[in-house]
């Protein structure tokens, strides 16, 4: 080989070292220090978000040091979020990451006191997105704020002690007075304009006067995400948002599932209450098995999202936009998507094209953008029209509504969606709904478009959250196994001398309902599993909150001389059937501990008792949020996407929030 020749491949492997160098390198990474603003003193594992265009790219905790670094980011310009409990969420915009470079960002947390979130704009004019720009506030205005408020964030963002030289620039939002700027640091409140139903607790009813009870299963999980929603912005929940059935069944439990007579496994338990010996906890667990999505039906699915000018903000339709993405990436050739959107009216998208076609479906998402009043009754009649249209013998015929709730146009009122989504659903086509963003999120009306669609209701907080309900839970979300699932449950006074079902206040049926194939009732989907936690006294327990009656009678005939405390009816529709089929479960009385029980029933039994402390229960007020986080702890078991682990560490800032209030 030549000289010349020889040198020649040298140069070309140097060239292709140095462009395969280059590629490698031509990411950055985002560095840093986290530590409180006034002692300096380093705050390890804060929860760290790294955000491009609203959506999370990644997240992490700090070391035992209070540092951070985010490697292999692609140049662009981030947003970095942080979020420790009893400070202020910080929010850094404007991050620029640029090739090969290690961007430096140190973060110093503000202690909560009235501060909810703190903004800085990294070197952009003062904007304020929510009120009326540029519009200067009075002294009097300014002096709502607390001095070491005003003091400590113009030092942290212009270096000038407000002290030595007068007060900073302030703009405010003057429309609802929830946020104030002060040199470009967004000082936001609590005031928003969500609606929740109202939630009357289950009171202790007599085993003897009344020994049915009788409710609809629940799989909706959407109040534990709205609830951790809350909690991670520095904020404890109203008590409304809490429903506490939706909290226990965010999570799944272990449950023996037979593919035999029935498309649903049952397990049962019964140890002492926690927080009073004389009290029994009875806990019903009902799980689905899992489904080979590759077996699955063919999906006929219709996309029904909100585009009207509440789902502008970054964790709404940008958010959304992502998660349907997610689920467009899983869908197989034979699925139909189509896509119907509202806003001031309603109209077709994309009309149904196959799964295969997913650059079609994709840049049509792309396409979507908030505009306009919110025409939602309207954009349901039109979705419900096309679903129809294609029906698919035997498929899954499914609407996914994506919204925050904000109809204002058209039928919006409940009662009146309520009877056009249950005369639709006689058509076989199913209906969930998927909420978004923060306040205006109407709750209520998300939950009954839901529940009277035969299908479920999951609130999204983030990219990972929409990942769990579309993708991770993709059966229970999209395929029902089961409809029209009703619970029974006969108590026998030898026993139990009085019962509450924890939870399910709006799923709570008359006892004739149970047999009453036209009632409808919760559907259970795929892998679903669907947890209840009944209270009870026994027998040698003080009654409480009930009198004995004076014209009912006093001794029960045929109550039974063996070991059964109560008999678990339930009854349920196969997905394509009008008749429903019932099988009961005998439940034997227990004399067990609660720390003997298995840990399933224990977990549940800590979330109920969290869901129970944020709404403020009598029954809990002396369980305090540190023997909640044991019982957690001691009860996580297997844990592998980590939605326990995060269970426990929400428990324990909900305790530090509970204590800054």
């Amino acid at each position: 080989m030549s000289v010349k020749s020889v040198l020649w491949m040298v140069l070309i492997g140097f060239s292709t070292a140095v462009f395969a160098q280059k590629r490698v390198d031509s990411t950055g990474s985002i560095s840093g220090n986290i530590a409180d603003h006034y002692t300096k003193k380093s705050l390890d594992h804060a929860a760290v978000h790294l955000e491009l265009n609203g959506i999370v790219m990644a997240r992490q905790q700090s070391n035992d040091s209070g540092n951070y670094i985010f490697r292999r980011v692609k140049p662009g310009v981030y947003v970095l979020k942080i979020v420790y409990a009893g400070y202020a969420n910080m929010v850094i915009t404007d991050l620029k990451v640029i090739g090969n470079q290690v961007t430096k960002q140190d973060i110093f947390m503000q202690p909560a006191t009235v501060l909810k979130e703190v903004t800085i704009v990294s070197k952009r004019p003062l904007v304020n997105p929510g009120g009326i720009s540029g519009t200067q506030l009075s002294s009097k205005e300014v002096m709502r704020l607390p001095q070491r408020s005003v003091n400590s964030i113009a030092n942290l963002t212009a270096g000038v002690d407000a002290r030595a030289g007068g007060r900073p620039n302030i703009r405010g939002s003057r429309n609802d007075g929830t946020a104030y700027y002060i040199d470009g640091v967004r000082v936001q409140g609590d005031h928003s304009n969500e609606r929740y139903k109202k939630i009357e607790e289950n009171s202790y009813t007599s085993a003897k006067e009344n020994p049915l009870s009788t409710f609809s299963i629940d799989v909706d999980k959407a109040s534990y995400a709205n609830v951790r929603r809350y909690i991670n912005s520095d904020e404890l929940p109203p008590a409304d948002a809490v429903r506490i059935e939706e909290m226990i069944n965010y999570f799944t439990y272990d449950v023996a599932v037979d593919k035999g007579l029935h498309p649903f496994g049952i397990r049962t338990e019964v140890a002492d209450a926690p927080w009073d010996a004389d009290k029994k906890l009875v806990y019903i667990s009902l799980k689905a098995p899992e489904i080979d999505m590759s077996e699955a039906p063919q999906n006929n699915l219709t996309f029904l999202i909100d585009v009207s000018g509440s789902m502008q903000s970054s964790d709404k339709l940008p958010l959304l936009r992502e998660c349907l993405k997610m689920l467009t990436e899983k869908l197989r050739d034979q699925d139909k998507i189509c896509i119907v959107v509202y806003a001031g009216a309603a109209g077709l998208v994309l009309k149904p094209t196959p799964g295969k076609n997913k650059e079609e479906i994709l840049d049509a998402l792309n396409k979507l953008e908030a505009g306009g009043s919110t025409a939602g009754g309207e954009g349901i009649e039109l979705a419900y029209k096309i679903a129809a249209e294609h029906f698919v013998q035997k498929g899954n015929n499914r609407i996914i509504l994506a919204t925050d709730g904000d109809f204002n146009v058209g039928i919006s009122n409940v009662s009146q969606l309520e009877k056009l989504i249950e005369k639709k659903r006689e058509s076989g086509i199913y209906l969930s709904v998927l909420g978004f963003g923060t306040g205006n999120t109407n709750d209520e009306l998300m939950e009954t478009i839901a529940d009277k669609g035969n299908g479920n209701y999951n609130y999204i907080d983030g990219i990972l959250e929409g990942k769990k309900v579309l993708i991770n839970e993709m059966g229970g979300t999209l395929f029902t196994v089961a409809k029209d699932v009703k619970i029974q449950i006969e108590f026998n006074p030898k026993f139990i001398r009085s019962y509450k079902l924890i939870g399910y206040e709006n799923r709570m049926l008359a006892a004739e309902d149970f047999n009453n194939d036209k009632k409808d009732a919760g559907e259970l989907g795929a892998g679903h599993c669907v947890t209840a936690i009944y209270e009870v006294l026994t027998k040698g327990s003080a009654e409480q909150g009930i009198d004995t009656l004076k014209y009912q009678r006093s001794v029960l005939t045929g109550i039974a001389d063996g070991n059964e405390m109560m008999n678990i009816k339930v009854r349920y529709k196969r997905p394509e059937a009008s008749a429903s089929i019932r099988f009961d479960v005998p439940v034997l009385y227990q004399d067990r501990k609660l720390g003997t029980a298995s840990v399933e029933m224990r977990f549940a039994m800590s979330v109920a008792l969290f869901g129970l402390k944020l709404r403020d229960s009598k029954s809990v007020k002396n369980i305090s949020y540190e023997e909640i986080v044991a019982m957690g702890k001691a009860a996580k078991g297997p844990d592998d996407n980590g939605y326990r682990a995060e269970f426990i560490k929400l428990v324990e800032t909900a305790e530090l929030l509970a204590k800054r209030d």
